[in-house]
This record gives C-alpha cells, sequence and structure tokens, in this order.
C-alpha cells in the first residue's frame, strides 16, 4: 500500500511539473524548428481571426449606429493605391515573390490607421460615459492591432523560410510600416479626431482588406505546398 502511495504521489508531482513548465518555443535549444508547412498554418490561423473580428467590428458599429443602410463616405479606401489582383485568378497567375508584397504591403499599411481608430474609438466611450459598444469595439480594435502585427511578422517569417528552401526565385521586397506613413495613402485618414463615417469608412475598408489577405494566403499556401486540396 505504501509503494502505491509513494508512486501515486511521484506521478502527480511529474504531471504537475509538465503542466508548470514553460511552452517550448521554436528555436529555442532542444526545440524543433517549425516546417514551412506549420508557419502557413499560423498565418492562416491569425488570417481567420484578424478576419473574423474586423467582420465583428462593422457588424456591431453597423447595427448600433447604422441600422437602416450601409452608409460608405469616401468610396475608397486608404490603400487604394496598393495595386492588388482583382480576382482568385489573377492572384494565382502572379509571381509568390508578388503576392507576398502585397500581402505585407496591406498589413503595413493599417499600423497607424488602427492606432487612430482604437484612440478615437476609447474618446468617444469616455464622452459616452462608458457606453458598452464604444467599450467593446475599442478593445477590439486595440485586439486587431495586436493580431495585425503578428500576422506580419508570421508572414515575414514564412518569406524567410519560403527563399531558404527556394520556393521564391527573387527577393522579397519589404515595405516598412513607418514608411508607409510618408505615402498619399496614409494621408487619406490623418484628419485629426475620428468622425462616425470615419470609423464606418475605416471598418469596411479593414473587412474588405482583411478578406484580400486571407484569400492570398490561402492561394500562396495552395501554390507552395504540395497534396493540399484547394
Amino acid at each position: 500500500m505504501k509503494r502505491v502511495s509513494f508512486l501515486v504521489v511521484m506521478l502527480a508531482q511529474l504531471l504537475l511539473s509538465v503542466a508548470s513548465a514553460p511552452i517550448c518555443a521554436y528555436g529555442q535549444t532542444g526545440c524543433p524548428l517549425p516546417t514551412l508547412a506549420d508557419l502557413f498554418d499560423r498565418v492562416m490561423q491569425q488570417s481567420s481571426r484578424m478576419h473574423g473580428i474586423s467582420s465583428d467590428l462593422q457588424s456591431q458599429f453597423e447595427h448600433y449606429l447604422f441600422p437602416s443602410k450601409n452608409m460608405l463616405g469616401k468610396w475608397k479606401c486608404h490603400t487604394h493605391d496598393i495595386l492588388t489582383p482583382g480576382n482568385k485568378q489573377n492572384a494565382q497567375n502572379i509571381d509568390r515573390e508578388q503576392l507576398t508584397e502585397v500581402i505585407l504591403r496591406l498589413l503595413g499599411a493599417w499600423g497607424d490607421p488602427l492606432s487612430q481608430l482604437h484612440q478615437s474609438m476609447r474618446q468617444d466611450h469616455n464622452k459616452n460615459h462608458g457606453r458598452d459598444f464604444s467599450h467593446s469595439s475599442s478593445n477590439k480594435a486595440l485586439e486587431m492591432s495586436d493580431v495585425m502585427q503578428e500576422l506580419r511578422d508570421g508572414v515575414l517569417k514564412m518569406a524567410e523560410k519560403m527563399k531558404l528552401q527556394g520556393a521564391f526565385s527573387n527577393a522579397v521586397a519589404v515595405v516598412q510600416p513607418e514608411e508607409a506613413r510618408h505615402s498619399s495613402a496614409f494621408a487619406f485618414y490623418k484628419r485629426g479626431t475620428l468622425s462616425l463615417l470615419d470609423h464606418n469608412d475605416l471598418l469596411y475598408c479593414l473587412r474588405r482588406d482583411s478578406d484580400k489577405v486571407k484569400n492570398y494566403l490561402r492561394i500562396l499556401q495552395c501554390s507552395t505546398l504540395p497534396g493540399l486540396e484547394c
């Protein structure tokens, strides 16, 4: 009986040590390096999460503030000068390097606008004395900014892996987010305090661009990894 009790105690201690051990990070000594398929899986998960949050934000905003009709002020987005494939066939016909550059340009162009959106929504929350919708939207905008940055970092790692494995014939041109601040596209929303219509425009464009990124990543995944059902 004492031997059984001793074994039970040892097993409990072993399970506790496993549960409390830090997650093994890729690149850490003794940890396996991620495969290209692993990196694609991660960015696809992050992309789906990004699109889900952007869709929820737009739906909530329209439901609470523009329930009668979909209002779009400018009829174009601040990313309008980024040339993107018009449809799936066009996206499939361009080089992997070009498609990756388009994805990185779209993600990089949203850093400052998302920051503006979060700040403006937080101000609305304070002005309206804690309206639940404003608070929830502000938090989601902040979460969206984090997800967007994580996704961009993931795509950069994925591109580096693709280059090492010969999936790219040319180098990928990476536009840094700070470079986008000086483009004509960024000036599209740089007007100080954002109005509700500005919010609606940004959320519409955010959902549209996040959908593009998700679709382009899927096309890139299908053209790079063999054996996928696409």
